[in-house]
């Protein structure tokens, strides 16, 4: 604690007072609120602001705040700050503007003051073109607030749509978050979770007993595993907060600071004429054996180095950000070792998404496909796989980045299209020699065509083989695309990766023309 001495000169004494504002403020109420914070397997705001942020580039704003409430017990506790540190620093020296809430005054709950310091900190960023990131650790609105802080929602949410597509937003979940504090991280671009200490739900688990019957805690209701792997909520989940903070530094350092600027360059040292021989063992030739792509992936990508977006969910379709020849691209490729990488309601969402945000921040796209199809079923159908489906051939379409499509195996039917094939704009479409591109299987398109014969025949499985032979032949061989200028090239695996870096360095310049308009309706 500072001590200031009463004898000592007018300006020392007012400095002496400013040091210990900034200092309680600093370390929160009391040491027993840091204690239990740190008990919980949780940092204070400061801590979290320092792993984030490059050492020592922290400038904080507004940090003498207080409440300006006066009823239901507020009128005596008026920390500084009021709950939340906002500010700036830089990021591998790019600035980044960061707000986290402080759990240890009034359990990071929103009031007007608190919602007014991130309000200005939004503005800041948005008006330098930086991206902003959240560290949240709070319980809500301050209910002794009442409305004010709700108003203050509202002016958060405001920022976070007109901030979207503009700068990148990243929101970090460190502690429970419900309400109003859930909804501004989902109108974010990525969210990232810690496994048993943070959590994020409408309504809380006593809620949904009261109204349901249902019985469920709160990790199980909202925990960092159910947003990673059934909600879809979550981009990525770790087991303690170091780890996800670097993971966020890594993520940065991929994307551009704005819409205006393309994503940063570095230097890999890996080289660009590398050959990628390993492919060939890889991938087997054999469309009905799996593999995981991302190997594919490691092996033709710099350094093997990628960042993986919504890792546990969605899992048959991939989506990572990752560099070539030092440049940033995007990444979607069907994982075979999932459903035979099938595309299903889960998975055009989680691509569809992962698109748009690359395409609103001028990161080119390269679509691996290796897709059997859309899933099929009762249930898919129902809940919405055509428009879920429409809604990532919608984001394809409407891509003005460099976008190019390879064909690693099979390509069939109107997930073929859909994966950001030549016709909906890819400006390159490349296949491997083994590619099969069709409507539908050989068998199956086999038992279509020709069910009257095969029916009706002495030997009918004689007639069914002869058939399916035929139509491999004629309409699927690796050249049939290529030769009708659907498939642009038909490559060398070995030689993968030389021919998307030259590619993408040759597309880096593109320019496309957009209609007037206000914007598209996406599929919802």
């Amino acid at each position: 604690m500072t001590v200031i001495d009463d004898t000592a000169a007018p300006h020392t004494r007012r400095l002496a007072e400013l040091a210990a504002r900034k200092e309680a403020a600093r370390q929160g109420p009391d040491t027993e609120a840091t204690r239990k914070q740190h008990a919980r397997g949780k940092l204070t705001p400061h801590e979290r602001i320092e792993l984030l942020l490059d050492k020592g580039s922290f400038t904080e704003v507004e940090p003498l705040r207080r409440h300006r409430a006066r009823g239901f017990g507020l009128k005596a506790k008026r920390p500084c700050g009021d709950g939340v540190i906002t500010g700036w620093g830089t990021a591998e020296g790019r600035t980044v503007f960061v707000y986290a809430h402080d759990f240890r005054v009034f359990g990071g709950a929103l009031g007007e003051a608190h919602a007014e310091k991130i309000h200005k900190i939004m503005d800041m960023a948005m008006a330098v073109g930086a991206p902003l990131v959240s560290l949240n650790d709070g319980a809500g609105a301050r209910i002794q607030e009442g409305v004010s802080a709700l108003a203050g929602y509202g002016g958060i949410f405001r920022r976070n749509t007109k901030t979207s597509g503009v700068i990148p937003q990243i929101s970090v979940m460190l502690g429970p978050c419900a309400g109003g504090a859930a909804y501004s991280p989902a109108l974010t671009d990525f969210v990232f979770m810690v496994r048993d200490t943070s959590q994020m739900f409408i309504t809380g688990p006593d809620v949904v007993r009261t109204v349901t019957g249902e019985d469920i805690n709160q990790n199980g209701l909202g925990g960092a595993d159910v947003h990673a792997t059934v909600s879809g909520v979550c981009h990525g989940a770790y087991d303690d907060e170091e780890t996800c903070l670097t993971d966020v530094r890594y993520l940065l350092s991929l994307l551009p600071s704005n819409n205006r600027e393309l994503p940063p360059s570095a230097h890999t040292g890996d080289p660009a004429t590398r050959s990628t021989e390993a492919l060939l063992d890889l991938v087997p030739v054999d469309p009905g054996r799996s593999y995981d792509v991302r190997a594919v992936i490691k092996e033709i990508v710099d350094d093997g180095e990628f960042f993986d977006v919504h890792p546990d969910w969605a899992r048959n379709i991939v989506c990572v950000l990752a560099r070539f020849g030092g440049e940033v691209a995007g990444i979607v490729a069907n994982q075979s070792a999932s459903s035979a990488g099938v595309l299903d309601i889960d998975a055009s969402e989680k691509a569809a998404r992962f698109v748009q945000f690359c395409d609103a921040f001028s990161i080119p796209l390269v679509t691996m496909v290796d897709v059997p199809g859309f899933l099929p079923g009762v249930t898919q159908e129902h809940n919405g796989i055509i428009r879920r489906g429409a809604k990532l051939l919608h984001a394809c379409c409407n891509a003005t980045v460099p976008r190019i499509s390879l064909v690693l195996r099979k390509a069939y039917g109107g997930a073929y299209i859909v994966m950001d094939s030549r016709s909906i704009g890819a400006d390159l479409a490349l296949a491997w020699p083994g590619n099969e591109i069709a409507v539908m299987g050989a068998e199956g398109a086999a038992n279509v065509i020709f069910r009257k014969e095969i029916t009706t025949a002495e030997d009918p499985e004689e007639i069914r083989a002869r058939r399916i032979q035929e139509y491999r032949d004629e309409l699927m061989h690796p050249y049939y695309a290529a030769e009708r200028g659907l498939v642009d090239d038909v490559i060398d695996p070995s030689e993968t990766r030389q021919v998307i870096v030259r590619s993408l360095a040759m597309l880096r310049d593109k320019q496309s023309d957009l209609p007037i308009r206000k914007h598209g309706n996406l599929p919802q």
